[in-house]
């Protein structure tokens, strides 16, 4: 007689605790304390449906002590939040890390108890990863409360943190490991025993001692199938709970099928024992998947690894200009910091003393070293390569911008695009196809062979699973992800790599995405004679200095010489006034003191109101932009420039890279307009621009692309973040989309023509259950190695 085990978590309840809470009705056991506290709260707020849904049981139930609470109680603070929390607005964000989530149920349930609490505005919870997406009001619901309501309902959960993630693979490999250990070492034994029963056959072996070897058989096969080949079975039960029929079943039915039946045999002394095959199947099953967790491992390594570039400690600079190492876990905002040359910037900051080059290539994927002087932004995991750079610490925690990118990524991948979804429901009702087909072929058999019916059944069972049709699809797209990532190109949403594919038209801003948006002297005319070249461009470079006009920038390349003007004022429309050398002196419009000065430049230097020098400058267009519009145009896809410039210069620029469009002069509300037009006529559109002042055509757009935005990229609208602001990342982006593309459909292709070619084989008997387990094994791991292309493009 069996124990009686607790409704909520299956474990078997001690003799002498009669506890129960009623769930529809019905009286049902708990085993502890715990259990019954959670197992209520789930009934007293209405989520008795969880129970209905599971596909597992819940996880034993650990009562919170308390260290657990003060710890808990501890995220609250601003300063540790700073480490994991991110911001939306006046809203918070959380990546939880959420132990015990096993199906589809856990997440329906954690998700409502969180979306009770008033406050809590979204949660996404991802069954893969085992992870909690969580924005809220904190004014409203502190995260402790959150968490705690998560564990009422026996749901430990904790900020995820990348330290822990790489705990729990080591801890996933360490299992693999251990159970094809097992299956292994068993196999190799039972073999032997295998061997001297067949050999027996031939010599007239003893009854006696056959069935000995068989018990002996019989007891190495026990802890293969009961521990090595459990997973299987545990992930079948789950599927067939939420009337789902996984991979898993057809291996389960399988495995188990196949050792019940030599059992059977085993204890009656009649039939054949296959326990050898068990114990082999088990093991090269358990191989290929391990392979399989391997290659994922591969895939992911790239923000797996973004977090543990950044260093532990970091140089504090304070008021006496004194350095004192520190945690870099422990810096604030304001905080003044120094790095030398060689050493990984700490944190995300702007630069305030030294000049250095920075090695930005782990978030740009560009190896070309960048200029940082004063004012310039850095970043935190980058490392300065030659000079002693100070700067001001600006973002913290989950603001920086390394941060950003783990959370951006790990939000893409959690959404599910279309084909995936649709190649999901395919697989189960190939699975449910694979069921009947093998029920007819083993009804078939046992009219013809009942001897050899059982194991072509398992053949057929085990040969035609279709796990390379269920992995055709996520490894490619985490492959490809991860590929664009390193150089630099962000994926916000999953459409984008099928978006890609299909583009017609491309719409691009100008300014800051065809060109730098800094303007650069082209010509520069003296007009009074008595003045030298050096001389005027010394003067106009010391007047800008004080502006902070674009315009201003394009003198900044320029070293002042002595003497220096004074008495400075910007005059806003105009330009900059001074006293040099007991001379008014102003830069700025050509018509700052007159109308019928007929110059076109953007920057006339006056002395003593008389113009003696005249600047030219011009947007510079930005590198690359020419070979993008040429692999664009021969790839079809129309190229239309659409600017707020009202002047010629966006008419100019687009003749200069032979765009198919120009549109100047253009409110937001333009630009939407022409961009639903182009949907009116059936176009794919993309936009490039720089994600702020294009946000209205960008939620138009099919597919949006915003240039280095500079501000928090969580909030910027586009699909596709180019953090390093290069434009052969476009190209990059569509190539990998393209390809992307054909690896799916090849591997959907290999997948299918498999199991459609083994099939029958499978079925007429022509495939051993060995042989079986390897061709499935195979077909799945060439798959994931056809995806693994995309990481070398």
């Amino acid at each position: 007689m069996s124990m009686p085990s607790c409704f909520h978590c299956l474990e078997p309840i001690p003799k002498g605790f009669n506890e129960s809470v009623v769930v529809n009705n019905k009286p049902e056991p708990m085993c502890c304390i715990g259990c019954k506290a959670v197992a209520e709260t789930i009934i007293a707020q209405g989520m008795s449906d969880y129970y209905k849904f599971r596909t597992e049981s819940a996880g034993k139930v650990q009562q919170l002590v308390p260290e657990q609470l003060a710890l808990i109680q501890s995220y609250d603070n601003e300063s540790i939040q700073q480490e994991f929390i991110s911001h939306q607005g006046n809203d918070k964000e959380v990546l939880l890390s959420v132990e015990g989530i096993s199906c589809a149920a856990c997440a329906w349930l954690i998700e409502k108890q969180l979306l009770a609490h008033s406050g809590v505005k979204r949660v996404d919870v991802n069954t893969s990863t085992h992870r909690a997406m969580i924005v809220w009001d904190d004014t409203q619901a502190k995260l402790s409360t959150l968490i705690t309501s998560l564990a009422e309902i026996g749901y430990k959960s904790y900020p995820f943190q990348a330290d822990n993630e790489a705990a729990q693979k080591h801890v996933q490999a360490k299992s693999f490991v251990r159970r094809l250990g097992v299956a292994g070492l068993m196999t190799m034994q039972v073999m032997m025993f295998a061997f001297a029963m067949y050999f027996g056959m031939f010599s007239g072996m003893e009854d006696n001692f056959e069935q000995y070897f068989r018990w002996i058989s019989l007891t190495l096969a026990t802890p293969v199938i009961f521990y090595s080949a459990l997973p299987f079975l545990s992930n079948a039960i789950t599927g067939l709970k939420a009337k789902q029929l996984n991979m898993d079943v057809p291996v389960s039915l399988a495995i188990f099928g196949a050792y019940f039946a030599s059992g059977y045999a085993t204890f009656t002394g009649t039939g054949e024992v296959y326990f050898e095959s068990i114990c082999m199947f088990t093991f090269l099953l358990l191989l290929g998947k391990y392979l399989e967790f391997r290659a994922r491992l591969k895939a992911s390594e790239f923000t797996a690894n973004l977090q543990q570039l950044l260093p532990l400690t970091a140089r504090v600079v304070d008021g006496d200009n004194e350095e004192q190492l520190v945690s870099a876990k422990l810096l604030k905002l304001g905080d003044m910091v120094r790095v030398k040359a060689g050493e990984t910037i700490a944190a995300d900051g702007q630069v305030i003393g030294g000049r250095s080059s920075v090695d930005e290539s782990m978030m740009t994927g560009e190896h070309h070293p960048v200029n940082k002087t004063l004012g310039d932004q850095v970043h935190a995991g980058t490392v300065n390569h030659d000079g002693v750079l100070t700067l001001k610490v600006n973002k913290v925690g989950q603001n920086t911008l390394v941060n950003q990118i783990i959370r951006l990524q790990h939000s893409a991948l959690s959404q599910r695009p279309k084909i995936a979804q649709i190649t999901d429901k395919v697989a189960q009702w190939f699975v449910a196809c694979l069921l009947v087909f093998a029920s007819i072929t083993a009804l078939s058999w046992y009219q013809i062979d009942p001897e050899h019916a059982f194991w072509i059944t398992i053949a057929v069972l085990v040969a035609t699973c279709p796990c390379a049709l269920s992995l055709a699809i996520p490894t490619a797209l985490t492959c490809a992800v991860a590929n664009l990532t390193k150089r630099g190109v962000l994926i916000k949403q999953a459409h984008v790599l099928e978006t890609a594919t299909k583009l017609t038209k491309v719409g691009f801003d100008k300014t800051g995405t065809l060109t730098y948006g800094r303007f650069a002297i082209a010509k520069m005319d003296i007009l009074d004679a008595a003045y030298s070249e050096q001389e005027l461009k010394s003067l106009a470079a010391s007047l800008e200095r004080y502006s902070e006009h674009p315009i201003a920038k394009a003198f900044s390349d320029i070293t002042p010489i002595h003497p220096q003007p004074e008495q400075v004022e910007v005059h806003t429309g105009f330009g900059v006034a001074g006293i040099w050398q007991a001379h008014k002196v102003h830069i700025g419009k050509a018509n700052w003191f007159t109308q019928e000065l007929a110059l076109n430049a953007q920057a006339v230097l006056f002395i003593d109101q008389k113009p003696v020098a005249a600047f030219y400058l011009q947007d510079q267009v930005r590198d690359h932009a020419e070979a993008l519009q040429a692999e664009l145009k021969e790839q079809n896809i129309s190229r239309v420039m659409l600017t707020g410039d009202p002047s010629t210069a966006g008419k100019q620029l687009a003749e200069q890279l032979e765009l198919d469009a120009y549109h100047g002069a253009l409110l937001p509300e333009d630009k939407l307009a022409i961009m639903q037009k182009w949907h009116g006529e059936g176009q794919v559109c993309a936009m490039i621009g720089d994600g702020v002042n294009d946000s209205p055509v960008f939620n138009a757009a099919h597919l949006s692309i915003a240039m280095d935005s500079g501000a928090d990229i969580s909030k910027n609208t586009a699909d596709v973040v180019l953090l390093n602001s290069d434009l052969r990342s476009v190209a990059q982006l569509i190539r990998v989309a393209k390809q992307t593309r054909r690896i799916i459909r090849q591997n959907l292709t290999l997948s299918l023509c498999y199991n459609g070619a083994i099939l029958p084989l499978a079925a007429l008997g022509w495939v051993a259950p060995w042989m079986a387990v390897i061709g499935m094994s195979a077909s799945s791991i060439i798959v994931i190695t056809n995806s693994l292309r995309l990481l070398r493009l």
